[in-house]
């Protein structure tokens, strides 16, 4: 697995053009914390935690599905929200959570790398420049 650079990855976050507006950021903690941030920082709107699992440190499947590991504790009834999440890969993890948002007035899905409604890569596996080793 390759990897990208800070600068590459901070270029492609300024350049990403959003259709909507949205009033809240949720991340897929704990992978989508780092990007949120980064949007938070960019868009100057709230951001809230999902906490769901699926995969263990290795990016292996840790459950047979995604699990909701604490309750959800901030209010997105009504709300648009921008869910996050680091890597995309059988989107089973955003499915689930939208599910779990239901109520919101509208999703919309952001990957670093995946498939989503917004991403900056969709390509193989790579790791991600904030990771430490």
């Amino acid at each position: 697995m390759g990897g990208k650079s800070f600068e590459e990855v901070l270029k492609r976050f300024r350049e990403i053009e959003f259709r909507e507006s949205f009033d809240l950021i949720v991340a897929i903690a704990n992978g989508g914390i780092v990007p949120a941030a980064i949007l938070n920082q960019r868009l100057n709107i709230d951001f809230q935690l999902l906490k769901i699992n699926l995969r263990d440190t290795n990016q292996q499947p840790k459950y047979d599905k995604p699990k909701l590991i604490s309750p959800i504790d901030f209010d997105f009834k009504g709300k648009s929200i921008l869910l996050v999440e680091d890597r995309v890969k059988t989107g089973s993890t955003l499915r689930f959570a939208t599910e779990l948002l239901q109520g919101a007035a509208q999703i919309k899905t952001f990957a670093v790398n995946g498939a989503a409604d917004y991403s900056l890569y969709d390509e193989a596996c790579f790791c991600f420049p904030w990771i430490l080793n």
